[in-house]
């Protein structure tokens, strides 16, 4: 081996080590803030994981009411977000031509780069009132940070399911019109069924990528430790909380110990969520 591969060969080495090293060093640094909240807050993780009720001043320190807002939030993007890209990735691989298809697509991978931001200020601008005007409310609230994350998650659902769809080989395209099926028939029948691997990793990143916003969300959503019973009442999620609240927690209090622990929890569904993209893949 030349010298020059050998010292590639070291360098490539390296850096795989040190992003194992930081990834493990990350993940031991929460996990052992987190464990105070268990070992000398003496927190029950039932009752962390289950209790709606979050007041650290009180000692009760329950994380549902911020998970299930952080479930429900990524739910309800999902459903604007997830349809509507794969209708836009079936009109760009299907039916747009080739020189319109073109310049959406590098539209669309061009709104990936715009920082969250943005998106949650024309969510205050736009959004908010809309919501506030069409419901007689505040116009925060569930509806406001769904619709703003929906739109944020477009970008990656489509360009996943665009991939996905213009990987079938074109012999099933014309095998299905030979049979006597239309277009409609042969996208319904044939390439959907054919791509739902693609399309379910699309829609497994698309909700990656909603589950752990911050920004965005907080300055749509009301930032309120309560749980909503519809959707055009302030509420908060996971990432939220832990930013407002970080700040100003005192080093090795409850509120700190509980902060950690949420960002565990955050982790975990993370990493579950990469696990079943990883399953997906394997078995497409």
């Amino acid at each position: 081996m030349h010298r020059e591969e050998a010292f590639a060969l070291w360098v490539l080495r390296a850096c795989a080590l040190f992003l194992v090293v930081a990834m493990a060093s990350l993940v031991a640094y929460l996990g052992y803030q987190a464990s105070g909240l268990f070992t000398i807050d003496q927190v029950s993780l039932g009752e962390f994981l289950t209790s709606f009720r979050f007041d650290p001043d009180l000692n009760h320190v329950g994380a549902a009411v911020f998970l299930l807002g952080s479930l429900s939030v990524t739910g309800l993007a999902l459903l604007i977000g997830g349809p509507l890209g794969v209708a836009v990735a079936i009109f760009l691989s299907e039916i747009a031509p080739p020189a319109l298809a073109s310049v959406l697509t590098l539209t669309i991978e061009l709104l990936v780069g715009i920082p969250s931001v943005v998106y949650g200020w024309l969510g205050l601008l736009v959004v908010v009132p809309f919501v506030r005007a069409t419901s007689l409310t505040s116009g925060f609230g569930f509806l406001a940070a769904g619709l703003v994350l929906g739109v944020m998650i477009l970008p990656t659902v489509v360009a996943l399911s665009l991939e996905a769809l213009r990987a079938q080989p074109q012999s099933l395209r014309e095998g299905s019109l030979a049979l006597g099926a239309t277009r409609w028939e042969t996208i319904c029948h044939v390439l959907l069924p054919a791509a739902r691997a693609g399309l379910g990793v699309a829609f497994l990143l698309g909700i990656a990528r909603a589950i752990g916003e911050t920004l965005a969300v907080q300055m749509v959503i009301g930032n309120a430790s309560v749980f909503p019973h519809d959707l055009f009442h302030a509420a908060a999620t996971l990432p939220t909380e832990i930013v407002l609240d970080m700040a100003g927690a005192p080093p090795g209090s409850l509120l700190q110990h509980a902060l950690f622990a949420m960002a565990c929890v955050l982790l975990g569904i993370s990493l579950l969520l990469v696990l079943l993209v990883r399953m997906i893949a394997r078995r497409s």
